[in-house]
């Protein structure tokens, strides 16, 4: 599968990982409609195996893995969520996992990877080219590439999280008039706005990006890719990707509504929002879709609005220097 996945490849996505995946709640809370002045409807990914979406699009992947590519084996880069969901993937599965992760990828990130039975490759975010060196392990010793988003099968899988979210507000009688994503690399986005697309096609469907990395919202003003500048660092390290991907953008250009930016200050006090009023534990860059509403970055004509909390593995000294 090489083309630009559709509908129904997140049905049959969904199908897969039906029984492995969490299928995790869409929660409501009246203290973020107060504070809003909108009907906000929030999707807890940190709730999923892992501990974000990720794992919904790697179970996808190595699902789909033939006998001989399970005897090879895979490999992943990841800053560490996509990690993460490759290894608890391929330990359910008997599959061997080698991912190549930033050497300043978090803690937690790192020793959950390992704790989960991956292997770990590291690199200088800074000064080494992670897909080259994935690219070279192949070469060197066989495997099979799994992209962090660039690839028809995780998008599918992460768009399950979307047909989720549309189903649930349907099943509550609720028409969404948003739909808020945190982006880096675009499959989890593009996923979602190809449900939305079949579901409710006036859903309006933003990708959320940090200041920095607003490569997303640049790309779909000049109607090409654009690049980040990665020798900047960022409080939202699951969202660093130097670009939008080939299919992701080629998905994102003709769905999505725009693009939001947020920056580090409002992450952090959205993280805090979502401790103290939501009891959720939300790392960086699975808070940015809703410091944007929260910041008021999302156009008033959108009154009910559901938003995607994409992850919760944060450091817990960086989680505590947040909330103090």
């Amino acid at each position: 599968m090489d083309e630009i996945p559709g509908f129904a490849d997140i049905e049959a996505a969904a199908a897969q990982i039906a029984g492995h995946a969490v299928r995790t709640p869409l929660l409501d809370n009246a203290v973020l409609n107060d504070v809003t002045g909108r009907e906000v409807f929030v999707k807890p990914e940190m709730l999923q195996r892992s501990g974000s979406f990720k794992f919904r699009g790697a179970y996808n992947r190595l699902s789909r893995l033939n006998a001989e590519e399970r005897e090879q084996g895979v490999v992943a880069w990841s800053s560490g969520n996509h990690a993460q969901g490759v290894a608890a993937a391929a330990a359910m599965l008997g599959v061997r996992a080698r991912i190549v992760m930033p050497d300043d990828a978090p803690a937690i990130k790192r020793d959950n990877t390992l704790a989960l039975g991956g292997e770990i490759v590291g690199y200088d975010r800074y000064s080494q080219d992670r897909e080259t060196i994935a690219r070279e392990l192949v070469a060197r010793d066989g495997g099979v590439i799994v992209p962090s988003y660039d690839d028809p099968w995780i998008i599918a899988g992460q768009g399950t999280a979307g047909l989720e979210i549309l189903n649930d507000a349907h099943a509550q009688g609720v028409h969404l008039d948003a739909l808020l994503v945190c982006c880096g690399g675009g499959g989890l986005t593009a996923g979602c706005a190809l449900a939305a697309a079949e579901l409710s096609p006036d859903t309006a469907v933003y990708a959320v990006e940090p200041e920095g990395y607003d490569d997303h919202a640049r790309s779909l003003q000049s109607g090409r890719r654009e690049s980040a500048d990665t020798s900047k660092s960022s409080l939202c390290d699951a969202l660093l990707t130097p670009s939008p991907g080939k299919l992701t953008f080629a998905i994102n250009q003709g769905l999505l509504a725009g693009a939001l930016v947020v920056s580090e200050d409002e992450v952090r006090a959205a993280m805090r929002f979502a401790f103290r009023e939501l009891k959720l534990v939300v790392e960086p860059g699975g808070a940015v879709a809703l410091a944007a509403l929260l910041s008021n970055k999302l156009p008033a004509c959108h009154e009910r609005v559901a938003v995607m909390l994409s992850g919760g593995n944060v450091d817990p000294d960086l989680f505590a220097e947040v909330l103090s």
